[in-house]
């Protein structure tokens, strides 16, 4: 028993037979691995394809698509969406559209609010959409955000001395778009500034009265600009109604203004 004992423990303690067990694992380790690579690459992946076209800015619902199974080595050549919750509720991207049967890419489908004519569904029942012509610079670097609650200051010039001071208070930014009307925060790519959208009260009757005319009309006098100022973080949870900070300032505007007479 001892013998027998003895020529397994030199079996196994052999450098050759060290080698050709090391080489055996090795080729074991080798094999079970480009089996699961193999069978991941073949094993098929239900993904989610069009079951009609779907054209650009639509919403997309439970009802536009069906799934198919597709080669799973596909997948990873192509950004394609195979999760059905990142459907729902999306919406086709603008310039695009897909076709029945085609499979749903990454950039082909957005948020609603990365929708150019997304701004507009917000805006409450009094208001007009207002956008403001800004600067890279006049944002500070690109600092205002959607969200922000910022003053509107006025400069022009009376009696040939230059006037400058707040004419709106707490007025919220809604967007903020590059000269192509893309949102400029929506991308990893950096995006110049070139509009901040505002919903503004449009009634007369209004508390702080017509303000979209008052701005447009601003747009109209030669020596008037309007600047947008960011406030911190506090100004903007604290915030209240949108409101007039200088009555002398919107006098001195009307001034050079006249009004439409209700018919």
């Amino acid at each position: 028993m001892g013998n027998l004992i003895t020529t397994i423990r030199r079996f196994f303690t052999n450098k050759n037979t060290v080698t050709i067990f090391g080489v055996l694992a090795g080729v074991v380790v080798l094999w079970v691995f480009y089996n699961y690579r193999v069978t991941q690459a073949v094993t098929p992946k239900k993904v989610p394809i069009a079951n009609k076209v779907l054209i650009a800015s639509q919403e997309i619902t439970k009802d536009d698509f069906e799934f198919v199974e597709v080669n799973s080595d596909l997948l990873k050549k192509a950004s394609v969406i195979t999760n059905s919750n990142q459907l729902v509720g999306y919406y086709v991207n603008i310039g695009t559209s897909i076709p029945k049967g085609g499979m749903f890419y990454t950039t082909q489908v957005v948020e609603k609010k990365a929708l150019p004519n997304s701004f507009f569904d917000e805006i409450p029942k009094g208001y007009t959409p207002y956008q403001l012509k800004v600067t890279n610079d006049t944002t500070f670097a690109n600092s205002i955000y959607p969200g922000d609650r910022i003053d509107l200051y006025l400069k022009t010039t009376v009696d040939g001395k230059i006037v400058y001071g707040p004419l709106i208070e707490s007025i919220e930014v809604l967007a903020v778009r590059d000269s192509s009307g893309q949102d400029v925060f929506d991308s990893s790519s950096t995006r110049t500034p070139a509009w901040l959208l505002f919903a503004v009260p449009s009634d007369k009757e209004a508390e702080v009265g017509d303000l979209y005319t008052l701005l447009k009309s601003i747009e109209y006098v030669s020596d008037m600009q309007l600047f947008p100022v960011p406030r911190n973080r506090g100004y903007t949870e604290e915030a209240g109604e949108t409101r007039i900070k200088s009555e002398y300032l919107r006098t001195l505007v009307e001034s050079k203004t006249s009004p439409v007479p209700d018919v």
